[in-house]
């Protein structure tokens, strides 16, 4: 017998491979970014921020990995406020009821894009004061 679904096999059935996965997977990311800036006030914070650090690491002179550096933890700190705006909506569709989890699991994704933040700054800082 041909599995069901996910309870059978323990993944979802997607129905696309190859290069039409990989053609929805970029029309899907593009919606999430654009969902991202259009809904999420802290992210478009976070691309005027980032949007001025990026340029300023492809101007500095660093060594290649310092430079890497710069930019890989501006990535990252756009990487997490992604993941906690998508906390935030999965939270906010499953009630809007007030919920200690739902506290602690909003609040865990704003601790994460802090320490993101933390640690941007603490690259920037160890790389140009030495």
């Amino acid at each position: 017998m041909q599995s069901s679904g996910p309870a059978e096999s323990g993944k979802y059935q997607h129905g696309k491979t190859g290069l039409t996965r990989l053609f929805h997977t970029s029309i899907y990311s593009r919606d999430g970014f654009i969902a991202a800036v259009r809904g999420e006030a802290a992210f478009r914070q976070l691309l005027a921020l980032h949007g001025v650090l990026i340029p300023v690491a492809l101007l500095l002179e660093v060594s290649v990995a310092e430079r890497a550096l710069l930019l890989a933890v501006c990535f990252i700190s756009l990487l997490v406020e992604l993941l906690n705006s998508a906390i935030e909506a999965v939270v906010d569709r499953i009630s809007l009821e007030l919920h200690p989890l739902s506290k602690n699991a909003k609040n865990m994704g704003s601790a994460a894009q802090t320490v993101a933040l933390l640690m941007v700054g603490a690259v920037w800082a160890v790389i140009l004061l030495g």
